[in-house]
């Protein structure tokens, strides 16, 4: 990623906080409703599910500039992800989910800059995860 990218991800996400409980309550609406088998990995109360989302989308993004900084808790994160049944094919699905509740948040703020900034995002930090939690030749597929 490059400055101009972190920073329209970053200022982007600075708009998205105000309204991160909706925000969150949008993107696993739009998780389930994509990937209905994905529900049964979370609980069925999901408000602290919800307020981690956006915590750990809250540190990554803030994290971006020093993107080296955020790997150790990205590894550990996608290593725990295999525990409640993660593989690698649920993260382009989450990715899709993220991005379309971004577009839905921001409205006219969400750009063409914007969206490839937030593609790109996703795609460098989900890849490494799942070369961490699965190894380099399945996030190379």
């Amino acid at each position: 990623m490059n400055s101009t990218q972190v920073k329209l991800v970053q200022e982007s996400f600075s708009k998205v906080v105000p309204i991160s409980e909706a925000a969150a309550v949008i993107f696993y609406d739009r998780l389930f409703e994509v990937a209905p088998s994905v529900k049964a990995m979370f609980p069925d109360d999901m408000t602290q599910q919800r307020k981690k989302l956006m915590m750990m989308l809250a540190a990554v993004v803030n994290g971006l500039g020093n993107l080296e900084s955020i790997l150790p808790a990205a590894s550990a994160l996608a290593k725990r992800h295999v525990d409640y049944g993660a593989r690698p094919e649920h993260y382009p699905v989450v990715g899709g989910a993220l991005l379309w509740t971004l577009e839905k948040g921001l409205g006219e703020a969400w750009t063409s800059d914007v969206a490839d900034a937030w593609t790109t995002a996703y795609g460098t930090l989900s890849g490494y995860m799942i070369s961490e939690a699965y190894g380099r030749a399945e996030a190379a597929e």
